[in-house]
């Protein structure tokens, strides 16, 4: 006999509700996974971040925009902001994603406003944003197609275990 077994990611709960078009958690229902300041927890967010903050900001872009943004795209205009606009642009535009993931997860705006938060530290900001995204369950390195094919993967048939 067999039986079917849906693959339910636990840990996706709030972006499969965003994904089916229900509407975001209400702002500041959640809490941040890790802090501003957790870029040790995880050093293959940190370092990204620090060094090379346009590959995780279009990596981020293109998980909170569902594929409409892509990677290379955003991190292009992020890096484009950098070389030929004032300091403040490239805040600007990456702050525009934290505003976007804290409404898709009802993340609270800590521990100041997003202006202030990237305009501050801004690799601790990217670096705290990829790292919500992968304690979620979407890894923002392996892209959109990969994570949207994770969140709507069919059921697995399975037999039952007979003694």
């Amino acid at each position: 006999m067999l039986s079917v077994v849906t693959l339910r990611l636990a840990s996706l709960p709030n972006l499969q509700l965003k994904m089916s078009g229900f509407p975001p958690p209400p702002a500041g229902t959640a809490a941040w996974s890790t802090g501003l300041c957790g870029c040790f927890s995880d050093c293959k967010s940190c370092w990204p971040a620090f060094f090379c903050p346009c590959v995780v900001v279009g990596q981020v872009a293109e998980t909170v925009d569902r594929g409409n943004t892509s990677c290379g795209l955003a991190g292009a205009i992020y890096c484009g902001l950098m070389h030929i606009g004032p300091c403040l642009l490239p805040w600007i535009y990456s702050c525009s994603y934290r505003s976007k993931l804290r409404a898709a997860y009802g993340l609270p705006e800590e521990p100041c406003a997003d202006g202030c938060v990237h305009l501050c530290c801004e690799p601790c900001a990217l670096s705290q944003m990829y790292r919500e995204l992968k304690n979620r369950g979407v890894d923002p390195a392996a892209g959109w197609g990969v994570n949207s094919q994770k969140m709507t993967s069919a059921p697995v048939p399975m037999q039952d275990m007979k003694r």
